[in-house]
C-alpha cells in the first residue's frame, strides 16, 4: 500500500468533485473456477485499490458526502476461517492503513443504504463488471439488475482523478516495466526451433513470479501474430517463423506494464519480414514522436496509419494517394485495431468505467461503426500525467483478404495480386508505454531493444 496520506488525499479530492449523496465502492469476490472453494487468483477492483488500497475479497466501502464519513464494511475472521487460513491481518488494521477508522460488519451495509434510500438520498455507484457485483447491487439497492444505472458524475470524477498519474504511481508502473523488459529479453533467449509457444510463456511467467509479479493480462505469445488476441500456444516453433510476444507484468500493488516485440525464431528476419518490420517501426516512431499534450490520440492513430500506407506503397502491397487511402480506411486491411490505450492500475486503464468516459469525451464521442476506428480505445486529447501505449502493427489475415478481394473492395488502394503471396505472413506489432509530460512524452521503464539489428544481434549472441 501507499501511505495513509495518499488514500486520504485521494478520497478528499474525490469528495470535492461530487457534491452530495453516498459514494459506494464494491470490492471484488473470489470467483470459483469449477466449484465454490476452488477459485481464480483474487484481484481487487482497481478503483477500490485506488481509494482504499485494501486487496481483500468480500468487502465494500462508502463515502457519505452529506455526513463527511467514510466506512469500510466487511467481516473479521471467525475461528472457522482461521482454521483454514491462519490468523490474518484484521479488517480494522487494513482500514487504518488507508486512514479509515470506521469499520462495520458487511451485513450492516444493506441497512445503511436502505435508510439512505428511505430519506431520498442519492446513492452513487460505478458500473459493475462482475456478475456477483450486479447481483449484490440489486440486493443492496432493491433493484432488478437490469435496472442498474451507474452514476455519470461519479464515473467522471473517478476518471478525471485516476487519469493523471501520481509520481508514486509512475514508479510502480516502471517497476512493472523493468520486470516486463527482462521477460521479453528472456523470451528472445528461450525461443528455439522445436519448442512450443507455451515453453516461452512458461519461462516468462516463472521470471515474473520470482519478481513478486503476476501477468497484467493473459500473454499473447504466438507465431500467428495476425490473430490479435491469440490464446492458443501449442504451435511448434519452426525455421522462418516470427514470434509476436505481447506480455506485461503487474506489480503486487496492481500496476501494469504492456509491451510487445516481434522477433524471428531462427535469429534473423527473412528479407520480407525485415521489410515489413521496418514499416511498423517507422509508423511506431512517427506516432511516438507526436505524443504531447493537446494532441488528439485519434489524430496520432491516423498519422500512424498514413505512415503505414506510405511504406506499404513502397513495398508494393498498396497504391494510390496515402491520405485518400486512410480517409477511405483502406489501411484497415492491414491495421484493424487501435494504436493504443490508457494504462495504469488496469492494463486498459479504467475501461470498466466505460470508454465513452475514459478514452473519449461527450464533445468528441467514439466512432462505433467504422471498421478500425471502432477498435480505437483512446481518441481524446492527451494531458500531462496520462500513461498511454503506442502499438502499431501489420496483420495479414487471410479470411479478411478473401472477403475484401471477393468484393473488390478499395481495389484502387490494394494490390490484391501482390498480397496473395503474403497470405501466410502472420503479424508484427511493436509496443512501448509512455508518460505524457508538460512538453511531450517520456518513455517509461528501461528501453527494450526494437531495431532489426539489435534484435538479430541479441538473438544470435544469446541463443546457442
Amino acid at each position: 500500500m501507499f501511505s495513509v496520506q495518499t488514500y486520504q488525499n485521494r478520497r478528499s479530492e474525490l469528495q470535492k468533485r461530487v457534491s452530495k449523496g453516498i459514494l459506494l465502492f464494491l470490492g471484488n469476490i473470489e470467483n470459483p473456477i469449477n466449484f465454490e472453494h476452488n477459485t481464480y487468483p483474487f484481484r481487487q477492483d482497481s478503483t477500490f485499490l485506488y481509494y482504499f488500497g485494501i486487496s481483500a475479497p468480500y468487502i465494500a466501502a462508502l463515502i457519505d458526502l452529506d455526513n463527511d464519513n467514510t466506512i469500510v464494511f466487511g467481516n473479521e475472521l471467525s475461528i472457522d476461517d482461521i482454521v483454514w487460513t491462519g490468523q490474518q491481518e484484521s479488517l480494522k488494521e487494513k482500514s487504518l492503513k488507508c486512514g479509515v477508522q470506521d469499520t462495520r460488519p458487511f451485513q450492516q451495509l444493506a441497512l445503511y443504504l436502505q435508510q439512505a434510500k428511505a430519506n431520498n438520498r442519492t446513492i452513487h455507484y460505478l458500473p459493475p463488471y462482475q456478475s456477483s457485483s450486479k447481483l449484490l447491487l440489486g440486493e443492496l439497492l432493491q433493484l432488478n439488475p437490469k435496472d442498474i444505472s451507474p452514476s455519470a458524475s461519479f464515473i467522471k470524477a473517478v476518471v478525471a482523478q485516476r487519469s493523471i498519474k501520481e509520481p508514486q504511481e509512475i514508479a510502480e508502473i516502471e517497476k512493472a516495466l523493468a520486470v516486463s523488459t527482462e521477460m521479453h529479453l528472456l523470451a528472445m533467449r528461450t525461443a528455439q526451433i522445436g519448442l512450443q509457444e507455451r515453453h516461452v510463456t512458461a519461462a516468462i511467467q516463472h521470471y515474473a513470479s520470482d519478481q513478486n509479479c503476476s501477468f497484467a493480462y493473459p500473454p499473447i505469445v504466438t507465431i500467428h501474430g495476425e490473430i490479435l488476441h491469440n490464446a492458443y500456444q501449442q504451435n511448434v516453433l519452426k525455421e522462418g517463423d516470427m514470434i509476436l510476444n505481447d506480455s506485461g507484468a503487474e506489480t503486487a500493488m496492481g500496476y501494469a506494464a504492456d509491451l510487445t516485440r516481434t522477433f524471428p525464431v531462427s535469429g534473423r528476419f527473412t528479407p520480407r519480414q525485415r521489410e515489413l518490420y521496418q514499416v511498423v517501426l517507422q509508423a511506431f516512431e512517427a506516432a511516438r514522436d507526436s505524443l504531447k499534450p493537446g494532441v488528439r490520440f485519434k489524430d496520432i492513430h491516423l498519422l500512424a496509419a498514413r505512415h503505414l500506407v506510405e511504406e506499404l506503397i513502397g513495398v508494393g502491397l498498396m497504391k494510390g494517394n496515402p491520405e485518400e487511402a486512410v480517409q477511405a480506411h483502406a489501411h484497415t486491411l492491414f491495421f484493424q485495431c487501435g494504436l493504443g490505450h490508457m494504462m495504469g492500475l488496469d492494463v486498459h486503464d479504467m475501461e470498466d468505467l466505460g470508454e465513452q468516459y475514459v478514452g473519449y469525451t461527450e464533445d468528441e464521442p467514439k466512432d462505433t461503426s467504422t471498421f478500425g476506428l471502432k477498435s480505437l480505445r483512446l481518441g481524446r486529447e492527451l494531458q500531462p500525467g496520462f500513461v498511454v501505449t503506442v502499438e502499431p502493427g501489420i496483420y495479414i489475415i487471410p479470411e479478411l483478404i478473401d472477403i475484401w478481394k471477393k468484393e473488390n473492395k478499395l481495389s484502387q488502394f490494394i494490390n490484391y495480386d501482390v498480397l496473395e503471396s503474403y497470405r501466410d505472413f502472420g503479424g508484427i506489432r511493436i509496443e512501448d508505454n509512455f508518460l505524457i509530460t508538460d512538453n511531450g512524452f517520456r518513455l517509461l521503464g528501461p528501453e527494450l531493444i526494437k531495431s532489426v539489428e539489435d534484435i538479430e544481434n541479441y538473438r544470435i549472441n544469446h541463443v546457442q
